[in-house]
């Protein structure tokens, strides 16, 4: 009786069009429709999938959330007694001549350093007198000498400017490493969500690089002034070699003329 009504239903399918065939009791099979059906009913599963796993996800971040506020408080507070550098206050106990204070004002905030380091040291009033008149060799030495004052000058006042800046900003600097270190103890939970610590991560990297950057620009100065030393045991070097090829040269030209004079007033006498 199953393999005659299958097979009745069979051969009306191939009597009728291929959109659609009509089976028993009046109900239509439509095959374009059917695959339809079952690419939504394919949808509503994929959408039902994630919509699970979206909901595990916001489950998992909400128990790691409350874990986190429950956490004991000692966690937060147990490295709250960290030590603070406190950069010492550049103090003088007189300003005998008048010319320190502002040295101490400039190595504290970094201005008018150029100023401050001529004003504490002694002043260039230009070329020497008689400078022009002096031999090749001779001006070449004082211009070597000048030189390396004028090149000590300009490092020394750089650097100057470069700790004075760094100690006007130690205590904003502090001040920011201590707002950190509070949000990081902090028992609320506001502050210990992901993005609140990626952002507090952030602000020590660059805490960190901007400390790094300092460092730098005092190991330039400190290589500066290795350079002047350097230049310094150069020129004299250079100064003994042209004043003893000098002297050589006036050896020889003076010693044959005495040798000679020598040997004639043995002779005669």
């Amino acid at each position: 009786m199953k393999f005659s009504l299958t097979f009745a239903l069979v051969a009306a399918a191939g009597f009728v069009s291929p959109a659609q065939a009509q089976l028993g009791s009046g109900i239509v099979f439509d095959p374009t429709q059917s695959a339809h059906a079952v690419q939504q009913i394919e949808q509503s599963s994929q959408l039902y999938t994630t919509t699970v796993e979206t909901t595990r996800n916001v489950i998992a971040a909400y128990n790691l959330a409350q874990h986190m506020t429950t956490l004991p408080q000692t966690l937060y507070t147990s490295f709250s007694n960290l030590g603070r550098q406190q950069w010492t206050t550049l103090t003088m106990p007189s300003n005998t001549y008048g010319n320190s204070l502002v040295w101490m004002n400039s190595a504290s905030t970094g201005y008018g350093a150029a100023s401050a380091n001529q004003t504490a040291s002694i002043p260039r009033t230009g070329q020497i007198a008689g400078y022009s008149s002096l031999s090749s060799q001779g001006q070449q030495t004082i211009a070597a000498r000048g030189a390396t004052v004028d090149l000590s000058d300009a490092v020394n006042a750089s650097s100057l400017q470069t700790i004075g800046t760094i100690r006007a900003n130690a205590a904003q600097r502090e001040s920011d490493i201590s707002q950190l270190e509070a949000a990081t103890h902090s028992t609320d939970s506001a502050q210990h969500t992901e993005m609140a610590t990626l952002q507090r991560i952030n602000q020590a990297l660059l805490i960190e690089l901007r400390t790094q950057q300092e460092t730098n620009q005092l190991l330039q100065a400190q290589a500066l002034q290795q350079l002047i030393g350097q230049k310094v045991q150069q020129d004299n070097l250079k100064s003994l070699f042209q004043a003893g090829n000098s002297y050589q040269q006036s050896f020889n030209s003076v010693t044959p003329q005495q040798t000679s004079s020598g040997t004639q007033w043995a002779f005669h006498y």
